[in-house]
């Protein structure tokens, strides 16, 4: 998730969140306050703001890793979703990989079918960059999500998450609570994701950087593998190392329901925890407010159904609703908003399974 192009330049790109464009582009869409919802696909209903209004045909093709986390899982689910929601649009799956020269090769035949847009979320982002760019350079515009092209010659816009941002926001989210406490001299501990992700960089740069800010620090910190059992082992092993803690940042909610069984087997509730992601169970937890889960911080799963609509715009010459501007941006970067107890039920329905 190569972090050199719109993920690395953070502010400096247009910085969204959900509603900022009105009608124009839901980025966090949601029907229902029900907590059911949540099982259900997050997508923007068609609005006349949002230029849905019947226009050119598009044929949409999309391309991203294996659905083997709940995060991508939403991600294909919400991205087929959203199409659906459109009767001039037609969508063309290719079948989810981890393997890159498969996923190169899925999305070679989707250029082959002379797709008008591709939507593509790489599992590796330098890899792809030249299926990226033989795409553009054959009139193929392509909407790259999230992991981001070497090159932005490879992709007509990219919209993904703030990983910086999802560390500053749980950081300031541990400052308040622990001054609130009146601890001046915190144990800080982070559960990382995998760590020779840039996303994973990025996030505990973000992290570190606020702490700092604060005149507080990490004392201690692991890598886990976006995995419930990694979770668990090196929570385990996090809690043998401190006996007392006083916050944690877990990188992702998936880990994090290991994190969440390594605490509770060893009895431990001193501290509390931010999570990362935005899960369906993080938010259930932070709702019930019984163990020490008190918040997370969102990295959006809608935002397949943004890039679906924004190659719906980009095929049609189309602009987003409520900008001035005639013609879609080239880069959009999600804000990552912090769910506590006071706002779950509002993102309770865009959480991911």
């Amino acid at each position: 998730m190569k972090e050199t192009g719109p993920t690395s330049m953070g502010r400096r790109n247009m910085l969204l969140g959900a509603g900022a464009l009105g009608g124009g582009l839901l980025l966090s869409a949601c029907t229902s306050n029900s907590n059911g919802d949540a099982d259900k696909a997050n997508v923007k209903a068609t609005t006349a703001a949002s230029g849905s209004t019947p226009g050119k045909h598009v044929t949409i093709g999309f391309s991203a890793p294996a659905a083997d986390h709940g995060w991508i899982a939403a991600i294909t689910k919400n991205a087929k979703a959203q199409a659906g929601q459109f009767t001039d649009v037609s969508f063309q799956a290719a079948e989810g990989t981890n393997d890159v020269n498969a996923q190169i090769s899925a999305v070679q035949t989707l250029i082959d079918k002379k797709v008008d847009v591709l939507v593509i979320l790489p599992f590796d982002g330098k890899a792809l960059t030249s299926i990226g760019a033989q795409a553009m350079d054959a009139g193929i515009p392509v909407v790259n999500l999230d992991r981001v092209f070497d090159n932005s010659l490879a992709y007509r816009t990219w919209i993904g998450g703030d990983n910086y941002g999802m560390g500053v926001n749980a950081a300031q989210y541990i400052i308040k609570t622990l001054k609130a406490r009146g601890v001046s001299k915190p144990v800080i501990g982070e559960i990382a994701g995998i760590d020779n992700l840039d996303l994973t960089k990025q996030r505990s740069l973000g992290f570190k950087e606020a702490l700092a800010k604060a005149g507080f620090s990490v004392s201690i910190r692991q890598a886990a593998q976006f995995t419930a059992d990694s979770g668990q082992q090196v929570m385990s092993n996090v809690l043998q190392a401190r006996s007392k803690l006083d916050a944690v940042w877990n990188h992702d909610d998936d880990q994090g329901i290991g994190v969440e069984a390594a605490i509770k087997q060893a009895g431990r509730s001193e501290f509390f925890m931010v999570g990362g992601a935005g899960s369906k169970h993080a938010m259930q937890e932070i709702k019930a407010d019984s163990g020490v889960l008190k918040a997370t911080v969102v990295y959006p799963s809608s935002m397949s159904a943004s890039a679906v609509t924004l190659a719906r715009l980009i095929g049609q010459s189309k602009g987003m609703g409520d900008l001035v501007e005639q013609e879609v941006p080239t880069s959009i970067t999600l804000f990552s908003a912090t769910v506590t107890k006071d706002n779950v039920d509002q993102y309770l329905p865009t959480s991911f399974t």
